[in-house]
């Protein structure tokens, strides 16, 4: 969550009752300068601060990084299911998640749905629009995306609750690109929320594309 512009598209959903019968909990953030802390605050919603590198400090009790990573997760399972939300939404949160945060919310039945803006199976993990930018430079792509996922340990690698595909253009600047990018992402992850609300009563999870 850098400025916190999904999180803003989310917000603004839910007031205006287009994201239907819900409410934002809480928003949790691992950097503590992230603007979507103060987006959440302005609009009311309970924020929360849980950084990697601080819960090591104090949690000596951990003897190796893979240790750390895990109890870290589940500390932040832990804080999550304090407020029984029905659904999680990654919005910009970079922290990848391990079983030990997702297992127990599976237990649940809470889901955990995130955005990643590329295509699915196209690069997957960090810097997705610098690298389809790339690919478009070299001629291996005409095209990217923005997606809403369902989360498993795989990164990036759940099932698609919503595609949205982006021609690129010609003498467009990476910075473009990104703009574009960003403009159609708060679409997508209005349309991913409201879906997998709509999905936690159903029995299957369609996928939609747009």
């Amino acid at each position: 969550m850098a400025d916190g512009t999904n999180l803003q598209a989310i917000i603004e959903a839910v007031k205006d009752a287009e994201i239907k019968d819900a409410k934002i909990v809480r928003v949790i953030s691992n950097r503590v300068k992230a603007f979507g802390l103060q987006r959440a605050k302005e609009a009311g919603i309970p924020t929360l601060y849980h950084n990697l590198k601080k819960f090591g400090e104090q949690s000596p009790q951990y003897q190796d990084k893979l240790q750390l990573r895990e109890g870290y997760d589940r500390a932040l399972a832990d804080l999550v299911l304090q407020d029984q939300p029905h659904l999680v939404v990654c919005a910009g949160w970079m922290h990848i998640v391990s079983p030990s945060f997702l297992d127990p919310l599976e237990r649940v039945g809470v889901p955990t749905i995130n955005l990643h803006p590329a295509l699915p199976g196209a690069f997957n993990g960090i810097n997705a629009i610098e690298r389809a930018y790339q690919a478009f430079q070299e001629g291996s792509t005409t095209k990217t995306g923005v997606m809403i996922h369902y989360v498993i340990s795989e990164v990036d690698a759940g099932k698609p609750l919503v595609i949205k595909e982006l021609d690129m253009m010609k003498g467009e600047t990476c910075a473009q690109l990104e703009q574009r990018m960003h403009s159609l992402e708060w679409v997508a992850i209005v349309q991913g929320v409201q879906l997998a609300l709509s999905n936690l009563s159903s029995v299957s999870n369609p996928e939609i594309t747009n």
